[in-house]
């Protein structure tokens, strides 16, 4: 079996958005539902022949748009601008859409396939129960290093900022309120342990460590890392564990203190028209044969258990997409915390000098 290298999904969505692809359905109220689905996608997301052969299978036709903006999607939903029946959510975005009450309940009885989903990600903090996502594809946060350059990686976030050994050679996430998790990190904070009185403090150690610091990224941290702009990233697994298959030199490390750990996830909208074909089109996802066309697309973590075990061995087994159960324990979702979110953005740019 040949594995193409996915496309960084983040860093392909560019100057798009759903208006601009025409995203915005006719309403189908005292239709009945068609054989068709409208959905709302990150670019390069899906399997190369996923909606072919789901059409093929079912008979419903799916309208695909690229998600440029998780806030954009979101304002776009809560004015009812698009008439959407399957969207791809992050963690942070089905917790924002949930308490607002944007999203449909899943109705569990017609998405047999749940039973493939690995059993940690059949509840969620985010949404308890699972009542209104799916989990798509999961990432956590990292070190990514170049062993030539690094012979002795560090052993986690306070190592990676204070160790003179790495002054000069690190790129970390140009996102602000990204950014001062990873420094909370550092002092033994956790992304949902920080509060609003503890910001001076973690300002005061970004001050601190700001000359150590080579280049922020956008999402193109492991960019950075291939093309030798940077020897330490701190990016997601799934990005870095891309470039290691282009370069053996490229290595990652789970900080010892833990992560933020992301999750995409399937959610259908409050106004779907075609609510039933977006129950169909996740059970399909979550088939072991459909699954596995997907991941070997984009490489990702996946939590569907029968797609992970139809992969290549090399896969099944990476430690970095797949951290034994102690590093797992670890992980964590940062969630929805706008006023600490915007507070955290406001110091980390005063420290930087950077506009917003």
């Amino acid at each position: 079996m040949t594995h193409g290298l996915a496309i960084n999904r983040r860093a392909a969505l560019k100057g798009l958005s759903l208006g601009a692809i025409g995203l915005a359905l006719p309403s189908l109220a005292g239709c009945g539902e068609r054989a068709q689905l409208s959905f709302a996608n990150w670019e390069s997301y899906l399997g190369e022949t996923t909606l072919a052969d789901f059409k093929d299978a079912s008979g419903i036709d799916v309208t695909l748009g690229a998600i440029a903006d998780e806030n954009a999607l979101f304002d776009q939903l809560s004015r009812g601008d698009v008439r959407l029946d399957l969207v791809m959510a992050s963690n942070r975005l089905v917790e924002r859409l949930g308490s607002a009450g944007l999203l449909t309940p899943i109705n569990k009885t017609r998405i047999p396939n749940l039973r493939n989903l690995d059993p940690r990600f059949a509840d969620a903090p985010y949404d308890p129960g699972r009542k209104v996502s799916v989990p798509y594809t999961w990432l956590a946060y990292g070190i990514g290093y170049r062993r030539s350059a690094v012979p002795i990686p560090p052993r986690g976030w306070h190592d990676l900022l204070t160790n003179p050994a790495y002054a000069g050679k690190i790129a970390l996430p140009a996102d602000p309120a990204d950014l001062l998790r990873i420094v909370g990190r550092s002092l033994g904070k956790g992304a949902n342990a920080i509060s609003l009185d503890d910001i001076p403090a973690l300002a005061a150690r970004l001050r601190d460590v700001q000359g150590r610091i080579k280049a922020f990224h956008t999402d193109n941290g492991q960019d950075l890392l291939l093309s030798k702009q940077a020897d330490l990233v701190a990016d997601f697994n799934g990005d870095i564990a891309q470039v290691m298959l282009e370069d053996p030199d490229i290595g990652f490390v789970h900080p010892a203190e833990g992560a933020e750990m992301t999750a995409d996830n399937l959610c259908i909208p409050k106004n779907a028209a075609n609510p039933e074909n977006a129950h169909r089109f996740i059970d399909y996802l979550l088939g072991g044969q459909a699954g596995m066309r997907v991941i070997e697309t984009i490489l990702y973590p996946t939590p569907n258990l029968a797609a992970k075990a139809l992969m290549p061995q090399q896969y099944q087994t990476s430690t970095v997409l797949f951290p034994p159960q102690e590093v797992f324990a670890k992980l964590e979702y940062a969630r929805w915390k706008p006023d600490l979110d915007v507070a955290l953005g406001k110091a980390a740019r005063a420290v930087l000098g950077t506009p917003g």
